[in-house]
């Protein structure tokens, strides 16, 4: 039996086909959250993982930013993994020479093209930081690395400009073109707009790296990839600077449930999630789609009885699917039934009479707003008093 529930309005929205690729950002836009480094052997276990995965490119970082951070990438390409390693690059020769001495696959070639960015960031014209784009587009291409260009905050720069500017990058022999949300002001329908807009202009692949300022990374992602956007930026946990980026495990998942892309190693998720938040610091909320510690729990009764028959009543897809484990919380919400279940598996064969009066001493205990464990519902059961741990205020 298939382990997720399909959407029955994609082919009544005449749900376009995709084809993809993602590039995973954690590495590098991921590192870039305030508070979060990584050493070393963190990003090679990362990277790891991406690969067992099945992601096509990894950024394993910013080599010009120091001689660390130029080890940990060439560690990283060292692993020979099947996945492309990509680098960014400002656009300037020299960063071009320090990804060449770490034997990466692809760079990032980015540029800020929107007036704001123009005017007080880079404190340049237009003109001149399109000539050192395609520069060092051309610099890298020349020493044969697969070269994306990237319009840092293209979302808010003159649509016209935009085009003009990504097809002068492929004039010059960029294989991608790449849309940067840098401040996350796009909705669904602006995003698949503005691809499609793109892809009338260029011949090659186009890229969308969205940021998650407004909550809509994945639905952005998702919606320039039915509008033609050919490769997915993504961070594990959706780790970046401010709000983050689109969320790598949110992504692969709705690409197979909605898109049928099966080819990633969804298992590997949850792994992949907790190895990250380890390695980061950044614990995920609860109820984090995919991978929050809460993505599978069960506790209101009416819930549990129709999971505990069949759980695709309240689940659309399997916690296997994702490397996780489902899980019955016993709390102010539990029924009878999900009493029983759970008793039944710690050994106990307990009357319904049975079963309703340790229910209602869940319900009394459960008003110190935690749930109870298998312990002290053990104690409950053989009718001891018990010792509420009250939480910490």
């Amino acid at each position: 039996m298939q382990d997720y529930s399909v959407n029955q309005f994609l082919q009544l929205a005449k749900t376009p086909k995709i084809d993809v690729e993602v590039c995973d950002v954690t590495l590098r836009d991921g590192e870039q959250m305030p508070g979060v480094v990584f050493r070393p052997d963190e990003k090679m276990d990362i990277a790891i993982k991406l690969d067992e995965v099945g992601v096509e490119i990894i950024e394993a970082g910013f080599p010009v930013v120091s001689e660390a951070e130029k080890r940990a990438v060439q560690d990283i390409t060292n692993l020979a993994l099947d996945a492309k390693i990509s680098v960014l690059s400002r656009s300037v020769p020299k960063d071009v020479e320090v990804a060449l001495e770490c034997d990466v696959d692809m760079i990032s070639v980015f540029i800020a093209t929107s007036e704001l960015h123009l005017k007080y960031k880079l404190h340049m014209t237009c003109a001149e930081a399109v000539r050192c784009a395609l520069e060092t587009v051309e610099y890298a291409k020349d020493h044969g690395l697969i070269v994306r260009f990237s319009a840092e905050d293209a979302t808010r720069t003159d649509l016209e400009l935009l085009k003009k500017l990504y097809r002068k990058a492929e004039e010059y022999r960029a294989d991608y073109v790449s849309i940067a949300d840098t401040v996350g002001i796009l909705n669904p329908r602006t995003a698949g707009y503005l691809v499609g807009e793109i892809k009338k202009e260029v011949n090659i692949p186009i890229c969308m790296h969205c940021h998650d300022d407004l909550g809509m990374a994945t639905a952005n992602t998702i919606a320039a990839a039915e509008a033609g956007a050919k490769q997915l930026h993504t961070t594990v946990n959706g780790i970046g600077e401010r709000s983050g980026n689109t969320p790598l495990e949110e992504l692969l998942v709705a690409l197979r449930v909605h898109h049928s892309v099966d080819r990633y190693d969804t298992t590997k998720l949850t792994p992949l999630s907790k190895l990250v938040q380890s390695s980061s610091g950044v614990i995920m909320p609860k109820n984090k789609a995919v991978v929050g510690e809460n993505a599978f729990a069960h506790e209101s009764g009416i819930h549990v009885a129709a999971v505990l028959e069949e759980p695709r009543t309240y689940e659309l897809y399997s916690p296997e699917m994702v490397g996780s484990a489902r899980r019955i919380i016993i709390g102010k919400h539990t029924g009878a039934k999900a009493l029983k279940y759970i008793t039944k598996k710690m050994g106990y064969d307990l009357k319904r009479d049975e079963i309703c009066l340790l229910a209602e001493k869940v319900k009394r205990c459960s008003e110190f707003k935690r749930p109870i464990s298998c312990d002290e519902l053990r104690k409950l059961i053989h009718d001891l008093e018990i010792e509420i741990v009250y939480p910490d205020l």
